[in-house]
């Protein structure tokens, strides 16, 4: 495998997923999601993030979550599998390091329930984010407040951050989810970035590196930024496959053509 850095005299790895949260391109959505998670936060409501694969979900939530003090918060980061409740009711246990793990939805939810409550006995306030939230099945959407609410109703113990692609919200909307997404006080939607937009995450990019802003010419922006649809997953694939095509050639500058050929290795 030809090392990049080395090609083309980088200090890193580019186009990683790694990048620390000082160093984040600033998505045009981000602000506004900060702004939504602060006020869950505040709150003790609920936020939900959606976008289509690779958009920047889960460097929003990274985002979000490192600005958080750990000796007033405690973040919980859970994935949702499309299990059954019971399924998620375990994993959350297992997540606030339950030491049992009781059979019956019941005794999870309590058990979870006065976990807690612990917490917030130390001054401590969790936060409970679900990604891809999607996944979440309806009898579990359905209930997700229950173990959240404090009795009758009179606020939320934990904030909650749900992230999942679109079809997240018309999963809130069916009638059962209701007394859940009326608990909902923002919603954010990452889109896709625009063809100036991606020329410059991409010259974000390769400066957290210390390539060149030369090393992709303007076609080649210009095929990613179509070869990708303006989604950050995929045009990191795309870039980084075209300065391996760039590299195998020994040429200092990538084109449009190593950007086709990095297109038919990915899928």
């Amino acid at each position: 495998m030809i090392a990049l850095t080395h090609a083309f005299g980088l200090s890193g790895e580019p186009f990683a997923q790694d990048v620390a949260t000082d160093k984040l391109f600033p998505l045009p959505g981000l602000p506004a999601f900060l702004d939504r998670f602060d006020y869950a936060v505040h709150l003790g409501a609920v936020t939900v993030i959606t976008g289509e694969v690779g958009s920047g979900k889960s460097t929003s939530l990274r985002a979000a979550a490192s600005r958080l003090h750990p000796s007033q918060h405690v973040v919980l980061f859970t994935v949702a599998t499309g299990g059954s409740t019971l399924d998620f009711l375990r994993q959350l246990c297992l997540e606030l390091g339950a030491p049992e793990l009781p059979g019956s939805a019941a005794k999870l939810t309590r058990l979870i329930r006065d976990a807690f409550a612990a917490i917030a006995s130390k001054r401590q306030q969790p936060i409970l984010i679900i990604d891809e939230a999607h996944l979440l099945r309806l009898e579990l959407l359905a209930h997700l407040h229950a173990f959240t609410q404090l009795p009758y109703d009179q606020r939320s113990m934990v904030p909650l951050v749900l992230s999942g692609q679109n079809i997240l919200i018309d999963r809130l909307l069916f009638h059962t989810s209701r007394p859940f997404a009326s608990r909902v006080i923002g919603r954010t939607l990452l889109e896709g970035l625009s063809r100036d937009q991606m020329a410059d995450y991409l010259m974000h990019h390769l400066a957290i590196v210390g390539g060149k802003p030369q090393l992709l010419c303007d076609q080649a922006i210009t095929a990613i930024h179509q070869g990708s649809g303006g989604l950050l997953r995929r045009a990191n694939a795309l870039a980084r496959g075209a300065l391996l095509a760039a590299a195998s050639e020994k040429t200092s500058v990538v084109t449009a053509e190593h950007v086709r050929l990095a297109s038919t290795e990915i899928l």
